[in-house]
């Protein structure tokens, strides 16, 4: 990842009608609409000052002005909201404002160079928009199922069976329709049919798992393995001090491709011959079930990114 050659840094904190803005090492701070007249004046200032322009992950607010500014030549980057948080305990800033949070972003950016991404291509973000609503949708019906399920024990089943029996249609239908956008997404490139035709050969990584990877993790196949593994949260944290040795967690990364990694996991630890052994093993050593699985899904991951280095197809002899 590249690491910053600006001497000036633009922090931004972006909500849904403003963009506050704190430019260093001037200690200017500013204000703009998030519009793209807001995006625009960011985009001359940025270049004024040859600045890299950062920004927190803010669930999708920040992807008009990160596309205008990516436009326009801008040097960006989206940095995690959890390291923010953390910089902030760090520094003991306790008060949240916008302009704060505007200028931790950019105190953090000085502080770690290398920290956050760089803008997608076009169609890794469109990957990525699809697979989240996607995602929506299938937690949707996950929970409609739950309820329809607490009706039938509480003897109202009936009362709503055919509204419930409409509703679990049309989720059906639409995220049938979505993973058939993935899918011509996926298709019409060479670069990501590719990429997928990989990940997929390996026992436990689907359509969904193979789809997430691609889209939230742009980076594979040009990173280490431990890299992978940390950027997925799934490398073992430790928490140790002095003589004592505290347990090893994970943590971090990004939350919505290692809930997918885990369900991946759960797959790959029955029917990959090679993880399966690996999980029989540690379950034999009497490893929790949680820590199997986590093993697992760090031991695909650094899979399947190098599969994707080497342009190589799972076979049976991948360890």
């Amino acid at each position: 990842m590249d690491t910053v050659t600006q001497t000036a840094i633009i922090g931004i904190d972006v909500s849904r009608d403003w963009l506050d803005i704190h430019c260093l090492p001037a200690n200017e701070r500013l204000r703009r609409p998030n519009s793209e007249e807001g995006h625009a004046q960011v985009g001359e200032l940025a270049s004024l000052q040859d600045a890299l322009v950062c920004f927190e992950s803010t669930g999708g607010q920040e992807w008009k002005l990160w596309a205008a500014l990516d436009a326009a030549g801008v040097a960006t980057r989206q940095l995690p909201p959890a390291q923010i948080k953390a910089f902030a305990a760090s520094r003991g800033t306790r008060a949240k404002t916008d302009r704060i949070d505007a200028e931790l972003i950019a105190r953090f950016m000085v502080f770690r160079p290398e920290a956050g991404r760089n803008l997608p291509h076009e169609k890794i973000r469109l990957l990525r928009a699809l697979a989240s609503k996607r995602g929506q949708l299938v937690e949707t019906r996950k929970r409609l199922l739950a309820q329809i399920k607490a009706h039938g024990k509480q003897g109202s089943a009936d009362m709503f069976a055919a509204l419930d029996g409409e509703l679990i249609s049309l989720l059906d239908h639409q995220i049938a329709e979505l993973e058939a956008q993935i899918e011509q997404v996926i298709t019409t490139d060479e670069s990501l049919a590719t990429t997928a035709g990989i990940l997929r050969s390996i026992p436990g990584i689907g359509p969904v798992a193979s789809t997430m990877l691609i889209a939230e993790m742009p980076e594979l196949g040009q990173i280490t393995g431990a890299q992978a593994a940390a950027l997925t949260g799934l490398a073992p944290i430790a928490h140790d001090s002095g003589a004592m040795r505290g347990k090893r967690a994970i943590g971090g990364g990004r939350r919505q491709l290692r809930h997918v990694m885990f369900q991946a996991a759960l797959v790959a630890s029955h029917h990959n011959p090679a993880l399966k052994t690996f999980a029989d093993r540690l379950r034999a050593a009497g490893k929790p079930h949680k820590v199997v699985i986590t093993a697992v899904a760090r031991k695909l991951t650094t899979i399947a990114n190098a599969l994707v280095k080497s342009g190589q197809k799972w076979t049976s002899q991948t360890v």
